[in-house]
This record gives structure tokens, C-alpha cells and sequence, in this order.
């Protein structure tokens, strides 16, 4: 019987031990210093040291070129409808994006007579309803966000909320776990 006894008392002062050694560790960790933002005058060194590189040079030139202003003026365009996260009416102009693109799904977009990408992540769920989407459809866009790469001749919307015809085919899901 003391055998028995013993031999179910000594798993559980195993398990134990190795539980409050997990947690001795974990808590090791946790007190580890968290990475400090950078201070107002660390970014600006950072930015001019990103700027006398090669790349930083590039996208200097591409801003100041005709390419980059056109991109600019799309960009500044529709800002006031970004800031305010109000709707903005596109005509789908073509279902694909530019050659060599590496956004994901998206499509070409015509917003008050400017031409932009509006790129998508959308769930396996709602592929089907973006996917259903014609040349020349009328849709309503809302947005928070356009950026710009040297890379293509046209802003990037991300395309956070579209409906077509008084009915939602899309709306970004946000990402679990915060940010």
C-alpha cells in the first residue's frame, strides 16, 4: 500500500517542479527591457542616413520626377476622404494590376478622374464578391490609408470597405491580437 502511495505522490512532485521551474523562467523573460521608441532627433539621423543611401537617393529622384508628382497629386486628391473615412465612387477600369505587382488581389480603380490600385486582403470567404466584379462597375470605397511605391505609376488604396449597388461585398476584417 506504502508502495502505491508513493508511486502516485512522486509524478505529482515531478510535475510540480517542473511547473514552477516554467514559471521561474517566464518571469525571466517578461523582465527583459522593452525596445525604446526612438526620440524626435534619432529618427531624423536615421531618415538622413536612409536618404544618402542608394535607395533613399532612388525614391528622391522618383519624387521629383513628372511619375512621382502624377502619384503625389492622385494621393493628395482623395486625402480629405481618407482623413474623414467618407465614401468615394470608382469605376472599376481593369481587373488586374499592373505587370510585375506583388500586392495580392486588387484591382484598377477610376476615383474623380485619377487612376489608382485599390488592393484587397480579404478573407477566403469574400474573394467570391470581389471576384464578381466587372470592367466599368460603379462601387463605393472607403479608406484610411494610400501609399506610393517608385515601383508603380499610380497610388495604392487599400480598400477597406466597398459596396456595390447599396450592398456591402467587402469589409476588412481586423487583424487578431491588436495591430
Amino acid at each position: 500500500m506504502k508502495k502505491a502511495i508513493y508511486l502516485l505522490i512522486l509524478p505529482l512532485v515531478v510535475v510540480s517542479g517542473l511547473v514552477l521551474a516554467n514559471r521561474g523562467i517566464n518571469n525571466e523573460r517578461s523582465k527583459k527591457p522593452a525596445v525604446k521608441p526612438l526620440t524626435a532627433a534619432e529618427r531624423e539621423a536615421e531618415m538622413k542616413k536612409w536618404e544618402a543611401s542608394p535607395e533613399g537617393v532612388k525614391f528622391k529622384q522618383w519624387e521629383a520626377s513628372p511619375a512621382g508628382k502624377k502619384v503625389y497629386a492622385g494621393a493628395a486628391k482623395i486625402k480629405g476622404h481618407l482623413n474623414t473615412f467618407t465614401s468615394m465612387e470608382a469605376i472599376i477600369t481593369s481587373l488586374s494590376l499592373p505587370p510585375g505587382s506583388r500586392l495580392g488581389f486588387g484591382v484598377m480603380a477610376r476615383i474623380d478622374g485619377v487612376d489608382y490600385i485599390v488592393k484587397f486582403e480579404p478573407e477566403e470567404s469574400q474573394l467570391e464578391q470581389l471576384q464578381s466584379l466587372k470592367v466599368n462597375d460603379k462601387i463605393i470605397i472607403r479608406s484610411h490609408t494610400v501609399s506610393y511605391a517608385p515601383k508603380y505609376s499610380y497610388p495604392i488604396v487599400w480598400g477597406e470597405y466597398v459596396e456595390q449597388d447599396g450592398k456591402v461585398i467587402f469589409k476588412r476584417v481586423p487583424r487578431k491580437g491588436g495591430c
